[in-house]
Formats: C-alpha cells, structure tokens, sequence
C-alpha cells in the first residue's frame, strides 16, 4: 500500500513538474511571440497611390452601376407625402452627367400632378452663398480686388463693430489687429468662410428686413462681435450680405444680382436659375412644403437676399458643379484660382456643424477624402451641393419639404459612391500620352552629372527612362528604376509609376518616397539650337586622335557582354581579334576609321574596358571623357 501511495505521488510531482515547465516556456515565448508579430505587421508594405488620379472611364463599371443603384433606392424611400414630397439629385463626374433622379410629386396637393425633373425649380435656400463667393474670386482673379485678405474697411471706410474678445477692446474697425505684422482681423476671406466674428442677423431684424447697407452698418456700429474674427466658426447671413453688396457697390460699380446675372448665369447658360420668384418661375417649382404638410409661402429675403434668395434646378446646379471641378465652363476660373476657393481655411471647434470651414463651404471628411459642401434651408424648401475635388466628384441633392432629421442624405449617398468612383479609377488603365516626335529624347542624359538615365521608346511611343551608371542601388528593385514619362507639353512631362507601389520603399538604412516622386514634373533642359542635352551627343570619349560618343562607346562594350574571360583576357582577346571585331556588324559606324589603324585593336580594348567597367570609369570622372 505503501509503494502505491509513492508511485501515485511520484506520478503527480511528475506531471506538476510538466505543467510548470510548460507554463515557463509559455511565458518565455509570450514577449517573442509578440515581437514576431510586430515584425511581421512592420514589413507589411503600405500601397500608394492613397488617391488615384480622375481618368477618363469605360462605363459600364459594374460597382459604379450599383452604387448609383443604392442612391435611387436611398432617395426614393426618403419621400414622405406629408413631409417630403419631391427629390431632385444628379451626381456629376468631372465634366459629365453620371446618373439623375427624380423621385414623388411637384405638387401633392393635386392628384394629377407630374413627378419632378431636372428642369424642376426649387428654392436653393443658402447654396445662394456660393455666389457672392464665386463674385469674390472673379473679381480677385481680374485684378479688381488686390488681395483675397484685403480689410472690409479698404472698401468701406465707415464700417464699425464692438469687439470685446479682441486685443484693443471698444469699438473696432476690420484692422483692429494690423498692428506691427499681423494680418488684418475682418478680411474678404474670412467674411466669405463664416469665420469674420460677425452675427448671425442684424439686431432686431429677420430674413424680410428691407432695409438697405447704409442701414446695415448703422446697425452694425452698436452691435458686438460673436467672435475675433478667424478665430472660431460661426455662420452669419450678415457677412454674406454685407460682401455682396460692398463689392457690388464699391468696386464693380454695379448691384450684385445684375452682376451675377451678367457674369456667371448667362456666362454658364443657368438660364433657369436667378433672384426672383416671378408668376412664371412659381409655375415651374415644386410645392414646398413644412413637417406638417402645410405648403410654404414663397417670399422674398430683403436685404439677405444674397445670403439665401435664389432658386434653381438640378440640371443648372450639374452646370455650377462641372465649373467649380473645372470641367465646364472653363473661362469662369482659373483653375489655380478653383483650387483656392475649394481649398479648406479653417478647422472647426467640435460644436460647430461641420469639421472645418471654407469660402463658402462645410466641410467633413469621408474615406479620407474632403467632402465640401454647402447646405441651405429655408421654409419648404432644403438643398445641398456637395463636391469631392480629388475624384472630381459631384453631388446635389433639392428637396421640396423637410431635410430629414434621422440621416444624412448626402453622406449616405457619398458612403456609395466614393469607394466605387475610387475603385473604378484605381481599376482604370491609364493612357499616357507620346510626345509628338521621340527622337530628340531618346538617348542618355544626366542630372548634375550624378545620375545618369537611359531614355527609350515603348510600343506605344510612350517615353521610358532607367537609369544606369555606378550609382545605381541594387537593392531597388529593377521595376521601380524604370519609370514611364507622360507628355504633358514641349520638353515637359510627368513621371509615372506602375500603380500600385509602395508609399515608401526600403533602400539600406533610408526610406525612399515613391508617392513623392509619382507624377512629379520632369523637364528636359535645351543646352544648343540642336535641341535637348544628351549624354549621348554632349559627352564625348578621346582616343588617340578620335571622339566617340558614349552611346557608341556603350555599344561596343554591349559586343563583349557575357563574356566570361577576366579583364586582363578581354583585352588580349580584343587585340588579337581586331578584324573580326571591326567586321561584327554590330558594330558602330563610328569605330570604322579607327579599324583602320595599325593600333586598332590596343585603342579598341581601352574603349570596352571603360564601358564595361563603370567603377573605373564613373562616366565623367574617366579622363578621356569630356562635355560634362
């Protein structure tokens, strides 16, 4: 009974000691196991292009179609005959119309009433800011207002408000802060971006107030700041209002609706979009109409009229759209000048409506891409233009009713459509373009006599470029030393990588950029009336009483290439074959006078030992080269 009771305890320590050994290893791999893990995630290589380039596309895409096909079902089931009775939308892709939809009635009061269309008018409530922005940028461009930063009080002198939160308290003109090298604190910009401090209404007064700008900056005088201007978003009709009519007033010479009139609807045929709701504009529209079904009365914003008067259709709107991505219209703005205005100024604090700010736009971040938009409400009626700059993306969506309050429409809508624009440009094959004659570029160039790029032509005429000589780094791999330029104008083009490709790739002890680099702009210098500098022309190689250039001298050394001799064989082999080389066919015409000396074959094997041997010769450092 005894030996039982020992071998049972010896069979316990026994599996106790396996246990303990067990968890020891467990615990000594656990910090390994970790580190391998983390090794593992560290070589995972991140993909570029982040943002693929708007290339023209062969439709129909598939993803596309049922994005487009998940917005008609979103809007369509946002119709509410009580509350939201008609839904006009149209998405845009650079310059073109990518689908339109139509959904409920114009009027749902009567039985008989059509469904809308894109030539449907509806209130476009504050997407009227737009306008006096775009008036701003125009006027800008046109050399009419000096800078985009000038005061208010440059083109009002009279102006003045009450702004407590500011350095100098009391009462303050727009350059309160132009003290030393600040910038002015109330500027055209920041008027334009609700970010000028100023109220949301003029004090006791509504949407209907008649008065006139005189009065407003009577008003003005006595009120106070929300805000030091460019501090903090805040909305204000007021700044909107207050531009318009100043830069009418004081630098075109005009009012601002003739002015928008004139120089952006007719100039962009809007020819159903404008200021005033006549008999025959309220026959077109859709019947706006409150939560409770109620139809909204249409009238008319007084001094704020630039602020959130117009209407207009979604066709008209796909035509402002198209503008603003510059695929339409393209004498409105400079593209530069476009790239401004889309650009965000200022990020917002967390209470605001939207993450940051910008002349005029709300504007919030989706799938990493900046969607800008602008929202306007006004009884009856609610609409939003919104635009995606990178993927020349656009979207408007007008309603006739209430906004509704549990979703967002458009982040909806763009939550479809960006990754399926964004797929279909990533899928796309990218056409580049040949220069309209190759042979100036073809050949061997350099940059500071550093490196050294070899220029060839593909099957489809497009420039290729790798590059040689001693500097080269093995450990790049050969397809990202290889690159494809894109002709863009004379002696000017765009470097392209094959997509995808690392972000950053791992070269020895240093990372290297390659989303940097892509679509850099790459410029061929003129150095003579011959045209461009070549390697092959501009670099010459002395022997004896003869010049070669190095494309000569390289094919010759290409004659010896795989030849498995050592050095010192080479040479003596060359010497001794002197006939059969200068009789290869291969060989440059160049090298036929020197075949004809007596010393043919010493002079010859010089030439291949300095094009095979580039750590000898490292091109411009041989002294028999010159022309660098």
């Amino acid at each position: 009974m005894k030996v039982k009771w020992t071998m049972l305890g010896m069979v316990v320590f026994f599996l106790l000691s396996v246990v303990m050994t067990c968890c020891f290893i467990w615990q000594y791999r656990m910090p390994k196991m970790k580190k391998e893990m983390d090794v593992k995630e560290a070589t995972t290589e991140e993909m570029c292009p982040h943002f693929p380039e708007p290339v023209p596309l062969k439709h129909p895409i598939t993803s596309l179609r049922a994005a487009l096909e998940k917005i008609d079902a979103l809007l369509r089931s946002s119709v509410d005959t009580t509350k939201l009775p008609a839904i006009s939308a149209i998405v845009v892709l650079n310059d073109s119309i990518l689908w339109n939809g139509n959904f409920g009635k114009k009027n749902i009061s009567d039985p008989s009433s059509p469904a809308p269309d894109e030539y449907t008018m509806y209130r476009i409530a504050s997407v009227s800011k737009i306008f006096p922005t775009l008036m701003l940028y125009k006027l800008w461009e046109d050399g009419l207002v000096e800078s985009l930063d000038d005061p208010l009080e440059k083109y009002m002198d009279n102006f003045a408000i009450k702004n407590p939160l500011g350095e100098n308290s009391g009462t303050a003109s727009s350059s309160v802060r132009t003290l030393g090298n600040r910038s002015p604190g109330l500027t055209l910009r920041r008027m334009a971006s609700q970010l000028s401090g100023l109220p949301r209404r003029l004090r006791s007064t509504n949407l209907l107030w008649s008065g006139n700008t005189k009065a407003a900056l009577k008003l003005l005088q006595d009120d106070v700041l929300v805000a030091d201007p460019g501090t903090k978003c805040h909305y204000s009709n007021v700044a909107f209002s207050l531009l318009a009519n100043i830069l009418a007033q004081k630098v075109t010479g005009s009012d601002f609706e003739s002015w928008v009139s004139d120089n952006i609807l007719e100039r962009l045929s809007m020819d159903d979009t404008g200021f005033n709701l006549t008999p025959n504009v309220q026959r077109r529209m859709a019947v706006g109409v409150y939560s409770n079904g109620q139809p909204a009365p249409l009238y008319n914003l007084g001094w704020y009229r630039p602020a959130g008067q117009m209407f207009s259709t979604a066709a008209d709107m796909a035509k402002l759209m198209m503008t603003l991505l510059g695929g339409y219209g393209g004498t409105l703005l400079h593209q530069d000048t476009l790239n401004t205005m889309l650009t965000p100024v200022f990020r917002c604090h967390s209470n605001y409506f939207s993450n940051a700010t910008g002349t005029p736009w709300e504007i919030n971040e989706q799938f990493n891409y900046d969607v800008v938009r602008k929202d306007g409400d006004l009884d009856g009626y609610a609409a939003t233009l919104s635009l995606v700059p990178r993927l020349k993306l656009g979207l408007v969506v007008l309603m006739a009713g209430v906004r509704p309050a549990d979703q967002d429409l458009v982040s909806q809508a763009y939550s479809y459509l960006i990754p399926a624009v964004e797929s279909a440009f990533r899928d796309a094959q990218q056409t580049l373009r040949p220069p309209p004659n190759p042979a100036p570029y073809v050949g061997f160039f350099t940059y500071r006599n550093i490196t050294f790029y070899e220029i060839k032509v593909d099957s489809d005429r497009v420039l290729i470029m790798q590059q040689f000589g001693p500097h080269v780094d093995t450990a790049v791999p050969a397809k990202y030393r290889t690159i494809q330029l894109d002709y863009l104008q004379d002696r000017v083009f765009r470097v392209v990588f094959q997509s995808p490709y690392p972000c950053k790739l791992k070269v020895n002890s240093a990372s290297v950029s390659l989303e940097a680099q892509d679509r850099q702009l790459f410029n061929f210098y003129p150095f003579n009336k011959k045209g461009l500098f070549q390697l092959s022309t501009a670099v010459t190689v002395t022997e004896g009483d003869f010049q070669f250039s190095l494309e000569s001298v390289k094919a010759l050394g290409a004659l010896m290439t795989g030849d498995d001799s050592s050095a010192e064989q080479a040479l003596r082999l060359i010497e001794a074959k002197t006939a059969a080389l200068c009789s290869h066919p291969a060989l440059p015409e160049d090298f036929k006078p020197l075949c004809l000396r007596k010393d043919a074959g010493a002079s010859l094997a010089r030439l291949v030992f300095m094009a095979t041997r580039y750590d000898s010769c490292e091109i411009c450092e041989y002294p028999a080269c010159t022309g660098c």
